[in-house]
């Protein structure tokens, strides 16, 4: 299912605003598939952007064979860091990538069409394969403006393929109706992220979207979508344990439903061991996925999240680890 990437050279691009750099690679509905890691940002001490253990973990993705790497969505933290900030972690995102022949795709989401905008345009400058964007957030867009808002970025991001965010936080859910009319308005519109919640994480809604967009929905969900569409997913678990994630994909791409099923139920049991014991203590997105990363090994990143929100702590990781121990091993088999 996976398309062959030609070598991929990193083009070095002035810190302003200028002309975009043409795409590296095209990425379409056969190759823009399979896990991608969402990663998380490293942060120092200082709560600075620890720039070389961020591009030692986008390296470690790209050497262990995850399709692609990408950052800006909710375990990057988007909401949390400024616009010079973003730019010094996508750059170092997209070389890294680029260096070892692996696609970027960088989030763009804001609060406003103009900071998307301004996101989507660094990004193609700096030669990212794909954006992300989600509606903005903190209130809620007009039915009429849907199309509008994603045309706007998509055009500032030169074309790039596109992946919408589709997610409940923005306290909008697309319907399919609006789905096929930002296919109508932007035909590099690719990929779907598809949230809790929304139409992508149903067996009818996943299969009619996959008619005309790649589905992305997470590892507990392939066994019941696969069948019906899905495609890979945007994850935090192929960076938790890439040997065990990639394994899945496999099943996945080989259609081995059976074989998805069996390891469901320890899949669902990590999710409900996380659940309860850090959901009910505020963990966000980024706290889970820093710990999950640092229970095996795979990855280096600080664990600190961007204040106000909850961090995850050393004490964390050890109990996810020893639960590995009990209920799940093949997640500590790097």
């Amino acid at each position: 299912m996976r398309a062959q990437l030609g070598r991929l050279g990193y083009v070095p691009v002035a810190p302003d605003f200028g002309q975009k750099v043409e795409p590296v690679v095209t990425l379409d509905r056969e190759s823009f598939v399979g896990p991608w890691a969402g990663l998380p940002v490293a942060w120092s001490d200082e709560d600075t952007f620890d720039e070389e253990t961020f591009r030692r973990d986008v390296a470690r993705c790209c050497e262990v064979g995850i399709p692609g790497v990408y950052s800006g969505g909710s375990s990057g933290e988007f909401y949390a860091m400024e616009l010079d900030e973003f730019r010094q972690v996508t750059r170092a995102l997209v070389d890294t990538c680029h260096t070892h022949d692996k696609p970027a795709m960088v989030g763009c989401t804001s609060t406003y069409t103009g900071g998307a905008v301004l996101r989507a345009r660094w990004a193609a400058e700096i030669g990212a394969d794909a954006i992300q964007v989600a509606l903005p957030f903190w209130m809620e867009v007009a039915d009429e403006e849907v199309v509008p808002f994603f045309r706007a970025v998509s055009r500032a991001a030169d074309g790039r393929p596109l992946s919408i965010y589709d997610t409940k936080r923005a306290k909008k859910a697309l319907t399919l109706a609006q789905h096929h009319a930002i296919m109508e308005a932007i035909p590099n519109y690719v990929m779907v992220k598809s949230n809790a919640g929304t139409l992508g994480t149903t067996v009818d809604g996943c299969q009619a979207l996959s008619t005309f967009v790649n589905v992305f929905v997470s590892e507990h969900s392939w066994a019941e979508l696969g069948p019906h569409g899905a495609r890979g997913c945007c994850s935090a678990m192929v960076y938790w344990n890439p040997r065990e994630v990639l394994e899945l994909w496999r099943k996945l791409s080989d259609a081995d439903w059976q074989a998805l099923r069996t390891n469901a139920p320890r899949l669902q049991a990590l999710s409900e061991f996380l659940a309860v014991n850090f959901g009910v203590r505020g963990f966000t997105d980024t706290a889970y996925d820093r710990m999950g990363g640092r229970a095996a090994g795979f990855l280096k990143t600080s664990l600190r999240s961007r204040a106000p929100y909850v961090s995850a702590s050393r004490d964390d990781v050890e109990r996810l680890r020893h639960w590995y121990e009990e209920h799940y091993p093949e997640m500590l088999q790097l």
